[in-house]
């Protein structure tokens, strides 16, 4: 019977499944796709239900993929993240998930630890400074919003790790998602930063840490019920979504940076040294003692969605040829998609979007190419951040669904001026899961590499001269709507 490997990644919209050999191949792939299933119960706050949408997504996806004759050697979960769930002794959620830098809820408590524990100080140990996406401040959140909550939970959990919980009882977190639960974790140490970890989180006990392939358990009783995977199966740490995709894309040598176009744009560059910068995430690597440098956006896909739904809905393959037909610049338009606030560069939670230039001439391509150049601009803006002399970046690897129709990638190498490689296997984070299962169990070597680059994307230079002058635009027009955005923040924060 021939070994195979599971690899599952719980999405902000949707949940995938891949089920491969040691060699790579896809025997099976499932996805489990669902709308409405993060919840905004104020602006910009973002939940999630743990039981009923990430272990239930894990329950599908083992049920349809684990099939008689198929023999699983390991799983690993990776998931959206770092995210803040917080259980009782059993793995009971004692309230849904708050959700990464999406959720900017905690913007006071973020003013608090810097004051309390040195903005200087938190980047020297940190490797980054306290930003929306940290761990740290949510929990100080629920501890002073939601005490009754607070004092019922016993353990807390990001998607993956409730999901390697879940599957095998063991409470761990691998070094990653832990980088990333700022002001809590120790970079240079690789280990909690215990001092600090013991007052942020009040006697909530630290998971022990694991590096993301490492097999932290196996499959328990009350699992292999659930899912279907034989008890004793082995279990591994797994990681936040986009460091799982950027390990099966092939992003594994310094210099290489993955490009994720997905519900929200994220980037993570390899790196040979940690490179604090105090608009980017310096965090601990997927594999035993790696570095990545990483950014995130608020909204890339989440914002074509939006568009396509409050235009009536017609399939992406009308809008993006409807855009396709649109001259670059899309005659004028230009977009700040701040439409969820924005997280690198600016880490604006109360940012808005703006549409300058719009006349009745405009039509809806026009915005929704728009929509691809603004995002795109912003990519560029984060790109000269990444790009330091010391750690350069030498190749982009562009991955997810944004990449299938051809234009927005077209279109962020226009802008940027960068060729993008395109890999043979796009499936997402899940296949980089199902590669760290085989390494993890020793089916491959720690340093094999599935990816394979299907087609390159170069850059129209025709159109350079143009962006160049947009681009300048771009960058001056959040400076310029900053306090009318700010306020319409607040107005909009009174009336939620």
């Amino acid at each position: 019977m021939d070994e195979l490997v599971l690899g599952i990644d719980i999405g902000t919209g949707s949940s995938k499944g891949v089920l491969a050999t040691p060699d790579g191949t896809v025997v099976a792939t499932a996805t489990r796709p669902r709308e409405g299933s993060m919840s905004m119960p104020r602006p910009g706050w973002a939940e999630m239900d743990a039981e009923q949408v990430w272990w239930a997504d894990v329950v599908a996806l083992c049920r349809e993929l684990v099939t008689p004759g198929r023999h699983v050697a390991a799983v690993c979960v990776s998931g959206l993240g770092p995210c803040l769930l917080l259980t009782d002794d059993a793995g009971v959620p004692v309230r849904p998930a708050v959700l990464y830098g999406i959720d900017g809820r905690a913007t006071r408590e973020i003013a608090e630890l810097d004051e309390r524990l040195g903005t200087e100080a938190v980047f020297a140990r940190c490797g980054t400074p306290i930003t929306t996406q940290a761990v740290g401040p949510k929990a100080l959140w629920v501890r002073r919003n939601e005490p009754e909550v607070w004092a019922r939970a016993r353990r807390w959990f990001s998607a993956g790790s409730y999901a390697a919980f879940r599957l095998s009882g063991e409470y761990v977190l691998d070094h990653h998602t832990a980088s990333q639960s700022v002001p809590l974790y120790d970079i240079g140490a690789a280990a909690w930063a215990q001092d600090w970890y013991d007052e942020v989180m009040a006697g909530l006990p630290a998971p022990r840490l694991a590096w993301s392939g490492e097999v932290v358990g196996a499959i328990d009783e009350a699992a292999a019920t659930a899912t279907g995977l034989p008890v004793g199966t082995p279990v591994c740490a797994g990681t936040v979504d986009a460091w799982a995709e950027a390990h099966g894309a092939g992003v594994r040598s310094p210099g290489d940076l993955m490009l994720m176009y997905g519900s929200t744009m994220f980037f993570v560059q390899e790196l040979e040294r940690l490179a604090p910068h105090p608009q980017l995430w310096n965090t601990r690597g997927v594999a035993p003692g790696g570095l990545s440098l990483a950014a995130g956006m608020s909204t890339s896909g989440s914002l074509t969605s939006w568009l396509r739904d409050l235009t009536g809905g017609a399939p992406f393959e009308t809008l993006v040829a409807e855009a396709a037909a649109v001259p670059a610049g899309s005659d004028g338009l230009l977009l700040l998609p701040y439409f969820a606030g924005e997280r690198t560069p600016i880490f604006d939670t109360r940012a808005r979007g703006v549409v300058a230039g719009l006349t009745l001439r405009h039509g809806r391509g026009h915005l929704y190419r728009a929509a691809y150049e603004g995002i795109a601009y912003g990519i560029r803006q984060i790109l000269e951040l990444l790009d330091a002399p010391d750690n350069p970046v030498r190749r982009l690897v562009a991955v997810g669904g944004g990449t299938q129709g051809g234009l927005w990638t077209q279109v962020v190498s226009d802008v940027t001026g960068r060729p993008q490689d395109v890999p043979a296997q796009t499936i997402g984070a899940a296949y980089g899961d199902a590669l760290l299962a085989a390494q993890g169990v020793g089916l491959v070597a720690p340093e094999a590499d599935w990816a394979t680059v299907d087609h390159v994307v170069e850059p129209d230079p025709t159109h350079r001269e143009l962006y160049d002058t947009l681009y300048e635009g771009y960058t001056s027009l959040y400076p310029a709507t900053r306090r009318h955005a700010h306020l319409l923040a607040e107005l909009q924060e009174g009336s939620g």
